[in-house]
């Protein structure tokens, strides 16, 4: 019997991996790459064997044995460990708390029942899983340069797809992937989408194209179940493509050769708890690691994509008119609020518009970024407002649950039955959410078929797709939601959009505001008139409510105008030395009380003076408390991003070393500061 020291990742926050002994046959050594069971602590846990030696500095009597390797499943590859280094290193986090979490949760499990399980259920498929394409409609020639641009090209060849709302991008993704599923023997897709409800629709689009392909997929509503078994045929290449959300990034894929990166600038793509990751960034730097193409497309394109782009990093390619024959982009207006009063939150020209699609059969949408009935509820006579108890934030009122309901700490209460300051029995709600609007439709259009969409009537598994089904078959006259229906839903029916109170975004303290603000308004005015025009039907259109028609933010989405306005954004983020001309990183505390959270970070922040590199003083978080927890935030910036990287790797190690029992957290390129 020989032995060996096997060096293994645990999903735990220490900055360290551990040293295990292997005793066995040296023909049947342990791999890099492979899932081993460990004693840690009272518990036995699953971790990944990250080196092989012959020697340890552990001390003999303190190393323990490993139990179980799980050579059943193949190593995960070299690659595959250099993405989940990369990651530990650049997010500055433990590699084991990246690698671990990036699996599913029953490769984990002390017992390999799941797994064996779940492989002999894959040994059991025997489909030919061929990668030839079905029909393929024809692309307009914008489209088709685009596609073979793509599917083309060789090596790292990182692309922006830059086309308007409806210009059949999903098209030129499709057409790509056919050139390289028939190019590369055994070839592997990786496209991402950022939010959950945007798969089903993608993935028929996928199947119906490639109905010989075995397709996998990845995110959070999946079973535990159905994630290892999607997980396992992409890490066994039987899965040629992986559509997922971002967690996907993270996946085994042997034989990946394009990456595809579907609105490549929604915020979704963050992670924003426990490992800070971007999914977007991640997926460029594999697709550099592997030398293989990436596209990312996006009606509205990040800034930083589009500073690539503009500055020759990315290649960009247009798609500046509508796939479908006689489809126009929309007419954008705007309704100003001063002038026409709006009753039950709708001005009279909306009323009317509603009205005229109504009476022709068509489909409208009311877009509303705030659920609930109404934000808050009052009392007119002493002032009390519904303000949460944990939070820094109001208790949201939710009228058909009977509710106020905080959408930061979840807490919900009773509706009081009078005011708890002044005994008030008359408390009103002020403001709207999508129910409050829902309700005043029923009264106003009692005829009418109405639907809301969002959060709270999405809450079962499958209830959203079941209700854009609705909306697809016709079934609806009139749409609510919020974000949910923003982006990336085919409308076909859909000739109007009403856009209600989007003013508040216009005066955030949060520098990334107005550019999500225009892309949000630009991506829901894109689900209107994307069918060719009947004839005696509607001229497609978005109505815009506001306060500050003058804004030129509003000009910008009037004459569907990105380039100038991305452009003037770039501009002044140059001057205000902003990202993507500079690099950030954040560093939050939470305490029982601020004044801790404070100290901890002023401590921090003269723990190391670098050059090149700048702190700023600790300030409360925008949202200063958070169920019962005070939080605050020091900013730390520098405008060469190796600079930033050194120091924060040298500045991390001297706050683990103070020991101290606040909870701190480090955010690499935040996006909400």
């Amino acid at each position: 019997m020989a032995q060996c020291f096997v060096t293994i990742a645990l999903d735990t926050p220490l900055n360290v991996c551990f040293d295990y002994r292997w005793i066995g046959e040296s023909s049947n050594w342990p791999q890099v790459g492979q899932l081993a069971l460990v004693p840690f602590g009272r518990r036995e846990v699953v971790g990944l064997i990250v080196a092989l030696s012959d020697t340890s500095d552990v001390p003999a009597e303190k190393i323990k044995d490993v139990l179980a390797v799980r050579s059943q499943l193949a190593p995960l590859s070299g690659e595959w460990l250099a993405l989940a280094r990369f990651a530990a290193d650049y997010y500055q986090r433990p590699l084991g708390e990246v690698a671990l979490p990036g699996l599913p949760k029953n490769l984990r499990l002390s017992t390999t029942v799941a797994l064996d399980r779940a492989l002999k259920k894959l040994a059991k498929d025997e489909r030919v899983h061929d990668g030839s394409p079905g029909p393929m409609p024809q692309l307009n020639a914008a489209q088709q340069e685009a596609a073979d641009a793509i599917g083309g090209a060789s090596g790292f060849a990182p692309t922006l797809l830059y086309g308007v709302t409806g210009s059949g991008k999903t098209e030129v993704y499709l057409h790509a992937c056919a050139r390289v599923l028939a190019r590369e023997e055994g070839a592997q897709i990786l496209i991402l989408v950022p939010e959950i409800n945007l798969t089903p629709q993608l993935e028929g689009n996928i199947r119906a194209r490639f109905p010989g392909l075995m397709l996998a997929t990845l995110h959070s509503s999946l079973s535990e179940g159905e994630r290892m078994l999607h997980w396992l045929a992409a890490h066994q290449g039987r899965a040629r493509i992986v559509l997922g959300t971002r967690l996907a990034i993270l996946a085994s894929l042997p034989n990946l050769k394009l990456i595809v990166i579907d609105e490549e600038h929604d915020p979704s793509y963050k992670q924003q708890e426990g490992l800070r990751y971007s999914a977007r960034d991640l997926a460029v730097w594999r697709a550099w690691q592997l030398g293989i193409p990436i596209v990312l497309g996006s009606a509205t394109p990040s800034l930083e994509s589009w500073h690539h782009a503009q500055s020759g990093r990315y290649r960009k390619l247009e798609l500046r008119e509508r796939a479908v024959k006689d489809a126009v982009l929309p007419r954008v207006k705007l309704l100003d609020m001063e002038r026409d009063k709006p009753k039950d939150g709708l001005t009279s020209h909306l009323v009317a518009a509603l009205k005229l699609r109504l009476e022709r059969g068509e489909q409208s949408l009311l877009f509303l970024n705030r659920r609930g009935y109404a934000p808050v509820i009052c009392c007119e006579s002493c002032g009390w407002i519904s303000n949460c108890t944990r939070c820094t934030s109001f208790m949201v009122l939710h009228k058909p649950e009977h509710r106020l309901r905080c959408h930061h700490c979840s807490l919900e209460l009773r509706i009081p039955r009078s005011c708890p300051t002044c005994g008030n029995v008359d408390l009103q709600p002020l403001g709207r959410g999508t129910q409050r609007v829902e309700e005043g439709l029923q009264a106003l259009f009692p005829e009418a078929r109405i639907l809301r969409i969002d959060a709270d009537s999405t809450r079962k598994k499958g209830s959203a797709q079941a209700a854009f089904d609705i909306v697809h078959r016709g079934e609806i006259d009139i749409l609510i939601g919020t974000q949910m229906v923003a982006k990336g839903h085919d409308f076909k029916q859909l000739t109007l959009v009403g856009i209600l109170n989007p003013d508040t975004a216009l005066f955030s303290q949060d520098y990334r505001a107005s550019e999500r603000l225009f892309a949000q308004l630009m991506q829901v005015a894109g689900r209107a008139g994307r069918a060719a025009q009947k004839e005696g039907g509607s001229v497609s259109e978005v109505l815009i409510q506001t306060r500050y028609v003058r804004h030129p933010l509003y000009d910008a989405v009037v004459a569907h105008d990105y380039d100038h306005f991305a452009t003037a954004l770039l501009e002044e983020r140059k001057q205000a030395a902003l990202p993507p001309y500079l690099y950030q990183a954040l560093l939050r505390a939470e305490a029982p009380e601020l004044a801790t959270a404070l100290e901890f970070l002023q401590l921090a922040k003269g723990c190391l003076i670098q050059d090149g590199v700048t702190l700023n003083d600790p300030i409360p978080m925008s949202m200063t408390r958070v169920h019962n927890v005070d939080r605050a935030q020091l900013l730390v910036e520098s405008n060469s991003r190796p600079a930033l990287q050194a120091f924060l790797r040298e500045w991390l190690a001297l706050l683990r070393a103070l020991k101290s029992r606040i909870k701190w957290s480090l955010e690499v390129d935040p996006l909400d500061i």
